[in-house]
């Protein structure tokens, strides 16, 4: 039998795990360009300015998102400090509160047992899991928004007086509490946020054929609450600064869906792909939870359409977005996880069969993971033998010179979770099919634990340590740092950057050839080095896994 645990001890379980897996180590290794280290030199930018309404970059407007986010992590470099952990620490809270989150609802849909595995599920998927580890806005926007469609899936049943459910709060009360969530949203992200909601609404309103489960007055009242809550921040931002922000805010948002941004452009199936391996184990499961798995009761079969077509609304949406970057899919892990842990629960009360193609699933993208992670080591203690993939990218192949000590034990990683596939399936095989899918899922968890300590600094070393080590060189140093070749906020958040008293320090051809007030240091990429090395103003003062580094001397040091 699953074990049934008393309420709160639930809760309790999952905070434990949630502080276990999402908090330790999350300062472990440098931010990533180019959000993380995006988003925290926003927040280190408003308390060095003391300006917590605008939204800046380089002491310079920042249209492309609102603030919320920035104001928790403002608190949390308040108290902590500012450095990785206080950047990342308010996504381990929002991944606790999740878990909160999913075991209230799951347990109001179905039952205790429910709630356990769906948070169970969601704690021991790859990417859900990982992006709480992040200092990226995703996760807290995802929770909004996730949120506030259960208060308006809430108020709909309310209002056409579903007798199966019950609840003691009023139905005004859930559609006040969506506006606010849908709002929050916003505040997080901007109105992408509310453009998936009334996409969400409207599938579901043709699904229903055009029968109105929410009145055109109620769903004013709910964009108006969503509206209020937004101007909280938009309104005084605006009557302080002219509508110049409001513009161009505008004007990124569009740009975003319609043009590939900064390079991210991809496939049609790309997100269809990130999906299916990036929330392994969840995904093997999930794709049977489309297929003819109806619950008992009429409001968790609505409940099952309305998370059926959020995934879809998410996954075309972004498929037709031209900017394809991994975490824009990730407000599908929210029902990819509930129709998974629906399938999992039919297979737990033997409603379902565990067939061959859930053990393949299993199987063929856990062993991808495996061995990714056995082979890893060997390619970085023998790194020659794949830098003939790099021959026509220079870039690449000094990255691949980074100095990265490689132990062999690495591996252990990959080695678990063969072993834990294994035990899985084994359990599976003898009919113990709960304390095999706990293994699998809580075994995942452990594996992303593990081997996050035993990669990711790693892998930093070849991407991005050579150019933030050298911003820290230069964090007490009164001197303008750019960059060529390639786009990054290292510059900024690394050498704790101050806010610059001459505006022609934006400009990049007074910084390279006219006399300079203060040392200009210059970071390119080694595809520049011949361009570089021909500009008489600058010297080369070094270079490493890619980067290059040039000095200008101010106008009273003309000598090197």
């Amino acid at each position: 039998m699953f074990l049934h645990f008393r309420s709160v001890s639930v809760y309790i379980l999952f905070i434990a795990l949630g502080s276990v897996f999402f908090i330790p180590f999350l300062g472990g290794v440098h931010l990533f360009d180019w959000d993380e280290i995006n988003f925290a030199e926003i927040s280190r930018e408003m308390i060095v300015t003391n300006d917590y309404f605008r939204v800046q970059v380089n002491f310079q407007p920042f249209w492309e998102k609102p603030p919320l986010f920035f104001w928790l992590q403002v608190i949390s470099m308040k108290i902590f400090g500012i450095n990785e952990f206080a950047a990342r620490f308010p996504n381990a809270i929002t991944g606790i509160i999740s878990l909160m989150v999913i075991i209230r609802v799951g347990t109001r849909l179905f039952n205790q047992k429910f709630g356990f595995i769906w948070a169970m599920v969601y704690l021991g998927s790859i990417l859900p899991h990982l992006y709480f580890k992040s200092g990226i806005i995703d996760p807290l926007f995802n929770l909004f928004i996730f949120s506030g469609l259960y208060q308006i899936i809430l108020f709909s049943w309310k209002k056409e007086d579903c007798k199966e459910f019950t609840s003691s709060t009023s139905k005004y009360l859930n559609l006040i509490a969506g506006g606010i969530f849908i709002g929050l949203a916003i505040l997080t992200k901007g109105p992408v946020a509310y453009l998936i909601v009334l996409l969400v609404m409207t599938v579901y309103w043709i699904w229903k054929r055009f029968r109105f489960y929410i009145s055109i007055p109620n769903f004013i009242v709910l964009t108006l609450i969503a509206i209020i809550v937004t101007f909280a921040w938009l309104g005084p931002e605006t009557l302080k600064n002219g509508p110049w922000l409001l513009k161009e805010f505008t004007k990124y948002q569009f740009r975003l869906l319609s043009t590939p941004d900064a390079g991210h452009a991809g496939f049609p199936g790309y997100h269809f792909l990130v999906l299916l391996l990036g929330c392994f184990p969840a995904s093997v499961f999930a794709i049977r939870g489309f297929y003819k798995i109806k619950p008992e009761k009429d409001f968790q079969r609505d409940f099952r359409s309305w998370m059926i077509i959020l995934f879809w609304v998410v996954l075309i949406l972004f498929s037709i977005v031209q900017s394809k970057i991994v975490h824009y899919s990730s407000l599908a892990y929210f029902p990819l996880t509930f129709l998974a842990a629906i399938t999992i629960n039919r297979l737990i009360e033997g409603k379902l069969k565990f067939n061959r193609w859930l053990k393949f699933g299993i199987i063929s993208i856990g062993l991808l993971y495996s061995l990714i992670a056995i082979i890893m080591p060997f390619l970085g203690r023998n790194i020659g033998v794949i830098k003939p993939l790099f021959k026509n990218d220079v870039f690449a192949l000094a990255n691949l010179e980074a100095d990265v000590n490689w132990t062999g034990w690495e591996s252990t990683a990959g080695f678990l979770l063969i072993a834990i596939i294994f035990i899985c399936l084994l359990l599976i095989n003898k009919e113990k099919i709960e304390t095999g899918l706990k293994t699998l899922f809580f075994g995942t968890a452990a594996f992303l634990f593990i081997g996050l300590i035993l990669f990711i600094g790693k892998i930093e070393m070849y991407s991005q340590n050579a150019n933030i080590e050298f911003c820290k060189s230069l964090e007490s140093k009164d001197c303008y740092v750019i960059t060529s070749g390639f786009k990054s906020y290292a510059q900024y958040f690394y050498t704790k950057k101050k806010h610059p008293e001459n505006k022609k320090s934006y400009e990049i051809g007074w910084l390279t050839w006219e006399d300079v007030d203060k040392e200009v240091y210059i970071i390119a990429k080694i595809d520049l080095i011949d361009y570089w090395r021909s500009v008489y103003t600058v010297k080369e003062i070094g270079g490493k896994n890619g980067f290059m580094f040039y000095k200008r001397c101010s106008e009273n040091h003309h000598t090197f």
